[in-house]
């Protein structure tokens, strides 16, 4: 009877370190998905005003919670981003600096237009050279004898610049003594090396340097609508997983906060 009770608690000792062996063993199904995916690039096409808050932050943490995912940008005026696409360029992300570009490119089925958010909103302001003090208003933009604003044929912010100066009576005025910028970066670095007695940009782009200081706003009931700063999906990209993934992301709280941070307001 003893030998009985000893063989059969010897069993349930021996089942027991089995089972709590097997319990111990890795379970590779829970393994890290990310070691099963295939890198991936994707091409996001952005208005030169995002360069700083994408390649400084966004971009980093985006890839750090998606690491088979390599994002790359590319910067220009949103005018000159919608005719590359237009013409091919193999971008999976469009961001603009205003609805125009982005609405012609739906009207054409190149962007998703299920895709696009109206993510961020902005300012436009008059700045001068660092040390400058002559001008006071948003209006005395006039009395610089030379200006600096993005192309209203392509550039977003000279095209607000233009309608803002349009309303208070300006543009001629302006526009006659005005050198046109191919981006707003470029109008920018003109006002920051004192090569333009004043200019015209977004109020992101303004913080970005120490080198110029902001006179003013325009005035409110200047512009017929808000600046806002649409994304959307390239309707030829062949990464749409990842890619929606990106979307995603560049709406979330974490990503709107880095927004705020470069000056953006999340639009509402």
């Amino acid at each position: 009877m003893k030998k009985l009770i000893s063989t059969g608690v010897f069993l349930i000792l021996m089942a027991s370190l089995f089972l709590s062996g097997c319990s111990g063993q890795e379970d590779t199904s829970s393994e890290d998905s990310t070691a099963d995916k295939e890198p991936v690039t994707l091409l996001i096409a952005a208005a030169a005003s995002l360069e700083y808050s994408f390649e400084e932050q966004l971009i980093p943490m985006f890839q750090e919670e998606y690491p088979w995912i390599t994002v790359e940008g590319t910067y220009d005026s949103s005018g000159k981003l919608q005719t590359q696409i237009e013409q091919g360029l193999e971008a999976d992300i469009f961001m603009a600096a205003a609805m125009k570009q982005m609405n012609a490119l739906t009207e054409s089925n190149l962007i998703a237009v299920d895709s696009v958010v109206e993510l961020l909103e902005n300012k436009i302001v008059l700045i001068v050279p660092l040390g400058s003090d002559e001008l006071t208003t948003f209006e005395d933009i006039t009395k610089a004898d030379t200006i600096a604003v993005g192309d209203p044929d392509s550039v977003p912010a000279g095209q607000y610049a233009k309608e803002a100066l349009t309303t208070l009576g300006l543009w001629d005025q302006v526009s006659a003594k005005a050198s046109f910028g191919s981006n707003v970066t470029e109008v920018l670095n003109w006002v920051s090396e004192g090569s333009a007695d004043a200019g015209i940009v977004y109020a992101t782009d303004a913080a970005t340097t120490d080198k110029v200081t902001v006179v003013a706003e325009a005035p409110e009931d200047s512009l017929a609508e808000k600046i806002l700063y649409p994304v959307g999906m390239v309707a030829a990209s062949v990464h749409a997983e990842e890619a929606q993934l990106l979307l995603d992301f560049l709406s979330s709280d974490e990503a709107l906060a880095v927004f705020g941070s470069y000056g953006f307001t999340p639009n509402k």
